[in-house]
């Protein structure tokens, strides 16, 4: 099944400050693609959803088609702050914004797609700090986690930007440089020009399940020198492609029956794995994956006898690496 372009992450956040001039860039949205060809396009629905119950329209937030830059398109006033917060006594609003993401131009208030990401924007009731003011941590990183989910038989790709484009607008005398640490052999590259991490091939989450990187960010001011390091984490979600197996290759059982066996005796286990899906819940839905049947034309023996079905999630070892999976037994 294609199901087209999506986001490597859900949900993005970013803090928006009183009187940040119009044009100021506050966050980059990445997406990837489902097969080669396909060009993204992003589009902003046009409400900021305040609190669950209101929303308002959106003046002063806007995304670049192409790029997936999210801007400031007006500067937000003590007065529209207000406005947009609870209460004008509140340090702090969130309001929530949703990109869309679809592989043609959007047309005008097109904001039922499917493919949404969501992003929290902190309206914060102050003007920006300076720049000498904000820590290493800061400067280098949000408070997000570097955490994405990347499917696996997808075209290579970039999925992130390590720069954040509010910081590299506001505190251009400050040098920020970047380093992804990986182990070797690990199918990310980090391109020290845009600051962009990608995927350079295409993932098995069969093969492995999650990756583990290190971000790594030098701040250099004058003579002074500050590094901080975050943990940058992969995982890779399931595409239903490997088929089930037999752990000793028979896929039939025989049964005995002696007499006078009590009910509930077992006479005869079957078991098989499935490497790619974990046990899903509900847990019909798993049991409907795989049915077990007696092949029979006596109805004494249908109803003198029955299959039982129980899985639990197991885990394999390809290349060292654990990988979950499912064992049914029958």
């Amino acid at each position: 099944v294609a199901f087209g372009l999506y986001f490597p992450r859900k949900e993005y956040s970013e803090n928006v400050y009183i009187d940040q001039p119009a044009g100021t860039p506050l966050l980059r949205i990445h997406a990837l693609r489902d097969s080669h060809g396909e060009v993204a396009h992003f589009h902003l629905c046009q409400n900021l959803i305040i609190s669950r119950a209101r929303s308002h329209e959106n003046h002063w937030f806007q995304i670049r088609e192409k790029t997936g830059l999210l801007y400031l398109s007006k500067s937000l006033d003590r007065e529209e702050f207000n406005m947009l917060s609870v209460g004008n006594w509140m340090p702090l609003s969130k309001v929530m914004l949703y990109v869309f993401l679809s592989s043609h131009p959007f047309q005008e208030k097109e904001c039922d797609s499917a493919t949404r990401a969501t992003v929290f924007l902190s309206l914060i009731n102050a003007t920006a700090p300076a720049c000498s003011s904000l820590t290493a941590r800061q400067l280098c990183f949000t408070e997000m986690d570097l955490s994405f989910h990347i499917e696996e038989n997808k075209p290579p790709g970039t999925f992130h930007q390590l720069q954040l484009p509010s910081v590299h607008h506001l505190c251009q005398n400050l040098s920020i440089s970047y380093k992804l640490l990986a182990a070797e052999g690990m199918p990310f590259r980090y391109n020290e020009n845009t600051t962009g991490v990608s995927v350079t091939q295409r993932l098995d989450r069969e093969e492995r399940e999650r990756y583990e990187l290190i971000a790594k960010c030098t701040v250099r001011e004058g003579f002074r020198e500050m590094q901080v390091e975050v943990p940058f984490l992969v995982n890779v979600l399931d595409e239903d492609d490997s088929p089930p197996f037999l752990p000793n290759g028979t896929d039939t059982a025989d049964a005995v029956v002696e007499f006078n066996r009590k009910e509930g005796t077992v006479l005869a286990t079957l078991t098989v794995y499935d490497a790619d899906t974990t046990p899903i819940y509900p847990l019909e839905s798993s049991r409907k994956k795989y049915t077990g049947t007696i092949i029979t034309d006596d109805p004494w023996i249908s109803e003198t006898f029955r299959v039982e079905h129980i899985f639990d999630e197991i885990h394999f070892s390809p290349n060292g690496s654990q990988v979950r999976g499912t064992q049914h037994e029958y």
